[in-house]
């Protein structure tokens, strides 16, 4: 809160408080941490909480809040397993979140789920008796302003953004200058965070990975560049993996350690890298399922690395660096 992480005694003690009812409802990992979050926020007094969905929305846990206004910023292939294989199916389970009474932004720019989310958002509010305030921002809108977060695609996340301030009820909307100063400072852990020849983005879907190399091809790092990259097994990773060739001169696969459990599966890796009928490499590719020799591998010859491909392959780089999140 106020730019300041919850601590771990805080976490443990939420815990320890909430457990007797998390486990009576056989919660899940993300709907009690959901749950000590808010317990965390409320005991603290908070005014105001940027909660951002974690699977979804429509039967997201974090969705049981009425919010001020809620936002779509865009729809991409995503836990594909739980939301449809389809966008248009992610976009319908995506505008579960409106709500009767709070505006609705679309910052989405395909005018075809910009009229699923319009209707859907439209239709469910509809259901629970209220009327819907849907407010599309222009697909052309981009901040234009200064911006601390790197990347072309962050001056079109900006102009969502403010748009969503701008729809705040008038006691919690910032002022203008508010807006200038925190776009200009704001930083966001893991999203094309350099560190010396390190650079780190959390890039862990298609989607994902598409503004990071657009990223790259903007910002013009040092070359040669060298990728670390370990991608949970139920992500689009051989899109993914094409993606990044594109922007990479050498590229080593291994498995982030604290995504053992979601890991993908290095012998059907291998057998698509030499694939005949796989998109031609550009980069040279090494496999290796060691995280330390994989970590070592990676920084011969570099003139940039990038860490990419999950929250866990950033996180467990950042911890055996040294490296605080910001």
């Amino acid at each position: 809160m106020n730019g300041v992480p919850a601590g771990e005694a805080a976490i443990a003690m939420w815990t320890g408080r909430l457990r007797p009812m998390i486990e009576a409802r056989n919660a899940t990992f993300f709907e009690a941490t959901t749950a000590i979050a808010f317990a965390d926020f409320a005991a603290r007094g908070a005014e105001i909480a940027v909660v951002e969905v974690g699977l979804g929305g429509r039967l997201d846990s974090t969705n049981v809040v009425h919010p001020l206004a809620s936002v779509v910023t865009k729809i991409a292939r995503d836990h594909m397993k739980y939301l449809g294989d389809t966008v248009e199916a992610i976009a319908r389970e995506k505008a579960g979140i409106a709500k009767p009474g709070a505006p609705f932004i679309i910052g989405e720019t395909d005018p075809r789920l910009v009229s699923i989310l319009q209707r859907e958002a439209t239709q469910s509010i509809a259901a629970a008796g209220g009327r819907a305030e849907v407010r599309i921002v222009p697909p052309e809108a981009r901040w234009d302003g200064s911006l601390a977060l790197a990347g072309p695609h962050q001056r079109r996340n900006a102009a969502v953004a403010r748009a969503t301030l701008d729809a705040l009820p008038e006691r919690w909307r910032p002022p203008p200058e508010a807006a200038e100063r925190a776009f200009a400072s704001t930083r966001v852990p893991g999203r094309l965070q350099r560190h010396g020849r390190w650079l780190f983005d959390v890039a862990h879907n298609p989607d994902g990975m598409t503004a990071l190399v657009g990223a790259l091809g903007a910002i013009e790092p040092p070359r040669p560049v060298h990728a670390l990259v370990s991608i949970l097994g139920d992500k689009e990773w051989p899109e993914m993996l094409v993606q990044l060739d594109a922007a990479i001169d050498r590229g080593v696969l291994t498995v982030a350690p604290s995504a053992l459990g979601r890991r993908w599966d290095f012998e059907w890796l291998r057998r698509w890298l030499e694939r005949p009928d796989r998109p031609p490499a550009r980069a040279a590719w090494t496999l290796e399922p060691d995280f330390s020799r994989a970590l070592e591998t990676v920084q011969h010859g570099a003139g940039t690395i990038v860490v990419c491909g999950s929250f866990h392959t950033v996180g467990d780089v950042m911890q055996v660096l040294g490296i605080e999140p910001l």
